[in-house]
């Protein structure tokens, strides 16, 4: 084992010193660096494109309405659950990414987080540099994704923090300033892990399966995992060349983003284009992880989804990602397997499966489709 590697071999120390994108971004420089051109001009063109809408307070009231029914009539119990997954369903089938609206989470909460995180990335380099990250658990203040020497890099400082299970969490990575943002980020912690709950519910009958069983697969109330990465793009000199963040389908189980309504960022690659995101009001943006992917065994897919930059603004989002636990073992769900429909993912713990987004960076899709059963 080498001197700059812990006991699981991840690296304890970046391999090149790291650049902040902030300071690269307010020395005024007119030109993009190489390490950070990543796009062609000659893309396929970049479109305006409605993602699916979900009303969780409509698919809730219509939920208590069906439980009446089926009280009264127990033979309806299937039709009922099936109706109740129909828009969910297709959302994940068709698209893998959709809005949320009346999802329950706070709207001044919300606010608030948003604005506190972003006064974080305003304050002097060096109160900021105090949280410096290292590839080891990246917990904290960092710049790039991946320990690859001389690899391309993304237009984005970040800052991440673990929140699930508690056991993880370091108190001393959370950032002291502004002052409101440690008690905010533990509430809004807390309504992010109960909405992910709620969907994996909700997700879990939309797949025809028993209400809690992806919540069970995922670890349960104790054995979950959740983390949150606060995301800062900054003004971009050169923005048509750059990516704030490279194509990458997301490892976990499922992202809840706020993002921010002021300037247009996330894209989703569906059927062969590149669909810009405008979010709605209030609304936060849910997408499918590679773990459902598998734990459904394709029924759910994950998408390739990406971050452009521009010029004129800066740009703040919170992706809080809702996953299995570390040592949980995910694979096919055994009653999503049968013969017709063979399991098609090898079992792989995730911990073992997220090393390689935390070695490599992002890769498009390449590490699901790494885990493909041969057979």
């Amino acid at each position: 084992m080498g001197k700059e590697e812990d006991e699981n071999g991840c690296l304890n120390e970046w391999p090149e010193p790291i650049v902040r994108v902030q300071g690269l971004s307010e020395s005024g420089i007119s030109t993009l660096p190489d390490r950070y051109f990543r796009r062609s001009r000659s893309e396929r063109p970049e479109v305006v494109e409605e993602i699916p809408v979900i009303d969780l307070e409509a698919v809730a009231g219509r939920k208590e309405e069906e439980e009446e029914e089926e009280e009264e009539d127990n033979d309806s119990s299937s039709l009922s659950s099936g109706a109740r997954g129909e828009k969910m369903s297709g959302a994940c089938r068709e698209w893998g990414f959709f809005q949320v609206v009346n999802h329950g989470v706070d709207q001044e909460l919300m606010a608030e987080m948003q604005e506190a995180w972003r006064e974080f990335f305003l304050l002097p380099a060096e109160e900021k540099q105090e949280y410096a990250n290292s590839p080891a658990t990246y917990e904290g203040y960092g710049s790039r994704l991946g320990v690859e020497k001389g690899a391309k890099l993304d237009w984005c400082d970040y800052f991440f923090l673990n929140f699930l299970p508690i056991s993880l969490r370091d108190s001393s990575k959370w950032p002291r300033l502004p002052l409101p943002c440690r008690p905010l980020t533990e509430k809004y912690g807390q309504a992010m892990a109960c909405l992910g709950e709620k969907l994996t519910r909700m997700m879990s009958l939309s797949l025809g399966l028993k209400e809690d069983r992806l919540h069970q697969a995922f670890g349960g109330d104790q054995g979950r995992g959740s983390c949150l990465r606060v995301n800062f793009y900054p003004k971009c000199p050169q923005p048509d060349l750059a990516f704030g963040l490279s194509p990458h389908s997301d490892p976990g189980g499922l992202t809840i983003l706020l993002p921010d309504a002021n300037v247009v960022g996330l894209q989703v690659f569906h059927v062969d284009k590149w669909v810009n995101v405008k979010p709605l009001p209030n609304s936060l943006i849910v997408n499918i992880g590679d773990q459902i992917q598998v734990m459904s065994n394709a029924a759910y897919k994950s998408v390739e989804h990406r971050v452009i930059v521009n010029s004129i603004k800066e740009r703040v989002s919170l992706a809080f990602f809702y996953n299995p636990g570390g040592e949980v073992v995910v694979k096919p769900l055994d009653e999503l397997v049968t013969e017709n429909n063979p399991a098609m993912y090898l079992p792989m713990t995730f911990n073992e499966y997220r090393a390689f987004i935390r070695s490599k960076g992002p890769q498009g899709k390449s590490q699901v489709e790494m885990l493909k059963s041969k057979s």
